[in-house]
């Protein structure tokens, strides 16, 4: 009978308009084009990214939805502030995911997953050598699927999703600052080592302690932000 029915799929060859100023307008917050608190004008918007106003509310109601941006009464959408409580808060459920997950990897993975984790480490040492740092961001969020789904924590990794927008944005924050690509490189090894090795509690350690570490930059970093603001109101 289903040889009868019409399929139900949706042919899709191109990314849309929408998708395409959505992925502008999220690399442009991540990149500091625009400033935390900074007020999000439709008109302008629209000329910037040469879509219609339709297209530009989509985006930011997305937008809002990955807490990249605020809808403030009586002003509209702003860029989200980041607050040094609700960083603390993403990388204290970082750290008890990720723990878990690398944990979970270093019982399960082949050789295959851990190949493939290699090989996404020594892409993100590149990245850093080259300052690129988007790329960065991009192969760190690769190098995490990858070890999510080795240890068959793909529950845990639609969750980790769901945060990633707030995730990148800190990690666009902590890549840039001094000397963390050879930090965060390092880090990594730990974790993939313990991995190899099939040490799981080292592995979860590991894990936990890279949380630690860039938690710990992104605090230093949103204090000396909150500082220099309190400079210039005075």
């Amino acid at each position: 009978m289903s040889d009868t029915l019409p399929s139900l799929k949706v042919e899709r060859h191109t990314t849309t308009l929408r998708e395409l100023a959505l992925e502008k307008m999220r690399m442009a917050i991540l990149d500091a084009h625009f400033r935390p608190g900074e007020r999000l004008v439709e008109r302008s918007l629209c000329e910037e990214l040469g879509v219609s106003r339709t297209v530009v509310r989509e985006v930011l109601r997305h937008l809002e939805t990955e807490g990249l941006v605020d809808s403030i009464p009586n002003q509209g959408p702003i860029v989200a502030r980041l607050d040094a409580d609700t960083a603390a808060e993403i990388y204290e459920i970082r750290a008890l995911l990720e723990g878990d997950a690398a944990m979970a990897c270093a019982q399960h993975a082949d050789e295959a997953v851990t190949a493939r984790l290699a090989g996404y480490i020594a892409q993100i040492q590149q990245a850093f050598e080259a300052h690129a740092h988007q790329t960065v961001r991009e192969l760190t969020t690769t190098f995490y699927e990858a070890m999510f789904h080795g240890g068959g924590k793909n529950v845990s990794w639609e969750i980790v999703q769901t945060l990633n927008a707030r995730i990148n944005r800190l990690r666009a924050m902590t890549i840039a600052s001094d000397d963390r690509g050879r930090q965060a490189v390092q880090e990594m090894n730990r974790i993939l080592d313990a991995i190899r090795a099939r040490d799981a509690r080292r592995a979860r350690d590991a894990a936990t302690a890279h949380v630690a570490r860039v938690a710990d930059i992104a605090a230093r970093l949103l204090q000396q932000t909150v500082g220099e603001v309190a400079v210039s109101r005075q």
